[in-house]
This record gives structure tokens, C-alpha cells and sequence, in this order.
């Protein structure tokens, strides 16, 4: 079979030129601290030699076709993480449709694939624990002899860890899950993000003298429910200008939650916005204030509205002290 959607590989061809191609390899979710000790060392290698950097990457997540009943739930969608790898300095990014025939691949034509669809392929980077091949059976010592045998170069990143363990998409997923939203981003090296359109609400919030931005966001991995310290602002940009405090979650006070889906929803501080409904927008998320709960009346909504942000201003201004 050949590797690759043969419009991605062509592009990345073209943009190679006659280049060699430093080719990093991983599922990638998340880009975090550990990924991007992988594709730095593609750069930094690609650029001594007059090469290109790439990354191969794939969707959707092996489980999902091996493993389908325990599907794991991705932290970004492909276009994101492709952005993302691309701000790294991956100068190509390829993605790889995983389908049960590549997953049949065997371990032993795994490299000389690569080399069929990346004829000026010269090295190879992975983490140390990456595997490959059907029954994930080949593990990096084996892409070292393979490797080796067809002339090309290995590299190896071990794991980065934070706080004595090693940092995992699974970890991040996990600290999402909690409410740990500092850890997550810890871990990550960047603030959690969310970018979406701003979708027609119920005009609640302004009601309670809190006008409320709602995002249509449905994703995979869901953080959890509650109230959250956060920064704004359009879609692609790299720096967030405006703060504000965000609930994600089921509203319980005013919709029924067994049939509601969870809605992100933004208040902005320091005035009015511009934003409006259809406009691409990014949140970062950067500090977890308190689960969601149902309040008896509105008022007392109200009231704990306030308190939250009071209480993400404070910490969004210590923060950037």
C-alpha cells in the first residue's frame, strides 16, 4: 500500500524541493512538552543540513478502529494539531488516514513505505516509546535496524516528565477531566485552547447584567464542568487581548440538564465587544474557579456571578504581574 493521502504527500514533495526530509513521526495529540522535543529535533536537524522538517501524523486515533468500544476522545482536531506542529517549524504536515489495512501493516514494511513515499527520506524521529506495525509489535529498536539497513537516521526523543512523571496526551485528558486546568497547561506548554464561532444564545445573560458570548464548542475531550478565569479574542491570533470568565457546562439553574448539551459561554470584562454571532473566536483557558451548580433562584446566580469574576480578575491580574 502507499503511505499517505497522495495530495498531502505531493504538497509536502513540493515544498521539500531536493531537499532531505527530516521526518517526525507520532499521533501528536495535543502537541505537548513531550512532542515537541520530537519535532524540535527534526528542525534543528533539518536546518543543519539544508533540509526540511516534517511530521506524519494520523487520524482518527488507532482506537477508534482497533478499539472502537474505548475510543480514546482527541484534545484537537487535525486542523489544529497541523497549526500547531507548523508553528513548531514542521514546514509539511501529513496526515495519515489510519484504516485496519494500515493497521495490518507489518512492522518490517513500515520503513521501506516511508521510503516509497518520501524518496529523499534521510531521518526518522520518534519518541522512545513509539510503536508501529501490526500488533503495535515494532518499537524503536526494531525502526533502528530497519532503519539502518536502508541508510537512514534515527532519532530517539525520551520523555519529558513534569513533577517525576512522565507528561502523556492521557495525562493531560486526565488533569482536563479534573478541573486541573493549571496542570493541564503545564504540562501542554501552552494554555489550553478552544477556537470556534460564536452561535445565537437565549440572551439570559444579559438579564442578570452579565452578557455572555456563546461558543459553539463540542469537544472531543471535554474539560470539566464549571467556571473558568480566561482570555479571548479572534481566531489565529497568537495573543488574546481581552479577559473575561467563562462557564462551561449544563446550566442547571436554567435549562433542564438531562437534556442539555454543554455550551461554553464568555462574559468579557472591560466594556463591550465588537464580537458577534458567526465570528471565529479562540479562548484560552487558564484557571479553574469552581464546579457547576444549580442555584434555587436567579438572584443567587446572579451574586455568584459576580463573585467569579471578581475572582478571575484578581487572578488574571496576578498572572500577568
Amino acid at each position: 500500500m502507499n503511505l499517505a493521502d497522495e495530495v498531502e504527500r505531493r504538497d509536502a514533495l513540493s515544498v521539500a524541493g531536493n531537499r532531505p526530509i527530516h521526518l517526525a513521526i507520532g499521533m501528536f495529540d495535543g502537541v505537548h512538552l513531550g512532542h515537541r522535543s520530537v519535532i524540535e529535533a527534526a528542525v534543528v536537524s533539518a536546518r543543519r543540513t539544508g533540509g526540511v522538517a516534517m511530521a506524519l501524523t494520523f487520524d482518527p486515533h488507532p482506537s477508534r478502529v482497533l478499539r472502537p468500544e474505548a475510543a480514546v476522545p482527541l484534545l484537537m482536531p487535525a486542523e489544529t494539531k497541523a497549526q500547531r506542529l507548523r508553528m513548531l517549524g514542521a514546514e509539511a504536515v501529513i496526515t495519515e488516514r489510519f484504516t485496519p489495512e494500515f493497521a495490518a501493516v507489518e512492522a518490517e514494511e513500515f520503513v521501506p513505505m516511508l521510503q516509497r513515499a518520501f524518496p529523499r527520506l534521510k531521518g526518522l524521529y520518534v519518541g522512545d516509546n513509539w510503536r508501529f506495525g501490526r500488533g503495535r509489535r515494532g518499537d524503536v529498536a526494531l525502526l533502528q535496524q530497519l532503519a539502518k539497513a536502508a541508510g537512514l537516521s534515527v532519532f530517539s526523543a525520551p520523555r519529558v516528565s513534569l513533577d517525576g512523571e512522565p507528561i502523556s496526551s492521557t495525562r493531560i485528558r486526565a488533569a482536563l477531566a479534573a478541573g486541573e486546568i493549571e496542570e493541564a497547561n503545564a504540562l501542554l506548554g501552552y494554555s489550553y485552547r478552544s477556537e470556534t464561532r460564536v452561535v445565537p444564545g437565549r440572551k439570559l445573560g444579559r438579564t442578570l447584567n452579565f452578557p455572555t458570548l456563546n461558543m459553539g464548542w463540542e469537544p472531543e475531550c471535554r474539560p470539566a464542568l464549571g467556571v473558568y478565569a480566561v482570555r479571548i479574542g479572534r481566531g489565529g491570533d497568537d495573543q488574546l487581548d481581552r479577559s473575561g470568565v467563562a462557564n462551561y457546562g449544563l446550566r442547571p439553574t436554567v435549562e433542564n440538564a438531562a437534556e442539555a448539551r454543554p455550551l461554553l459561554e464568555v462574559h468579557v470584562f472591560d466594556g463591550a465587544v465588537s464580537w458577534g454571532d458567526g465570528d471565529r473566536l479562540a479562548v484560552e483557558w487558564c484557571h479553574f474557579i469552581r464546579p457547576e451548580r444549580r442555584f434555587a433562584e436567579l438572584e443567587a446566580l446572579k451574586a455568584q456571578i459576580a463573585q467569579d469574576a471578581e475572582t478571575a480578575k484578581q487572578w488574571l491580574g496576578k498572572s500577568t504581574d
